[in-house]
């Protein structure tokens, strides 16, 4: 574990750094492409997944890889797979796009349906987030600190969406009796709820799988939970790869 964690680290700093080339230099607004579904691609996400995608086949050549940007496997293929890389190689890209830095670098490890271990890579921020079966920590300036959920019943903090809202997501605010929301890009919503920044993520509406994994890591190994609305926890490779809605907690209770 530690030598896959400290290759896993090499990898995603890589891409970080081919990230930042491209938001500090280029101008890249002039190249954005989009995708069937609307949505935006740079250059940085497309350089950030050749990193990924040929350091992990080429370190764990029998582990399959599922990334935003790469080629996916049918169904009828991947249902087969008892044990994947689930990667997003850069989160965030409407972030990046507006140059807020709150964008990440994904990369999980799925097994059975659930993450077992992941890491979320901010690079303006050079902080990373790791989470596995020996807990989470929280890598500044290689510098490791272990984080934990807080266990708060009052004076509870959410975190939102900076590009996306709902009526849905401010009914849940209101059951929750949330005091403060704080609105970040990205897979930090979930790092936040993971050091104890924030108490509560609730997100109504779309995301992709890759979008969620590596988060779900982090806060599941800092004591936190990832659940669907009927409380049961949120699994990976379903036939459909777009997820529901889901709630992330820290150390609150799950309420219907």
């Amino acid at each position: 574990m530690k030598t896959m964690k400290q290759e896993l680290i090499a990898i995603a700093l890589e891409a970080g750094e081919k990230i930042m080339d491209i938001y500090l230099h280029e101008d890249f607004h002039e190249s954005i492409d989009f995708k069937a579904d609307h949505s935006p691609l740079t250059k940085a996400d497309k350089a950030a997944h050749l990193v990924i995608d040929e350091a992990l086949k080429r370190l764990w050549s029998e582990i399959p890889v599922l990334s935003e940007e790469g080629k996916h496997a049918d169904y009828n293929e991947r249902k087969q797979w008892n044990r994947f890389w689930l990667v997003d190689p850069l989160d965030g890209t409407r972030e990046f796009i507006k140059r807020n830095g709150q964008f990440t670098v994904n990369i999980a490890l799925i097994e059975n349906g659930y993450p077992v271990l992941g890491l979320v890579y901010v690079p303006v921020q050079n902080t990373l987030y790791w989470g596995a079966s020996d807990g989470a920590s929280k890598i500044m300036d290689g510098v490791e600190t272990p984080i934990k959920v807080k266990n708060a019943q009052t004076h509870i903090t959410a975190v939102g969406s900076r590009s996306h809202s709902s009526q849905e997501e401010a009914d849940v605010m209101a059951k929750y009796k949330v005091e403060q929301t704080v609105a970040v890009g990205s897979s930090l919503k979930f790092c936040l709820v993971a050091d104890g920044s924030a108490d509560l993520y609730y997100r109504h509406g779309p995301t992709m799988e890759w979008d969620t994994a590596a988060g779900q890591s982090v806060v599941e190994a800092a004591g936190g939970s990832v659940l669907l609305p009927d409380g049961t926890r949120f699994r990976y490779n379903k036939e459909n790869l777009l997820n529901s809605s889901f709630y992330c907690l820290g150390g609150i209770p799950f309420m219907k």
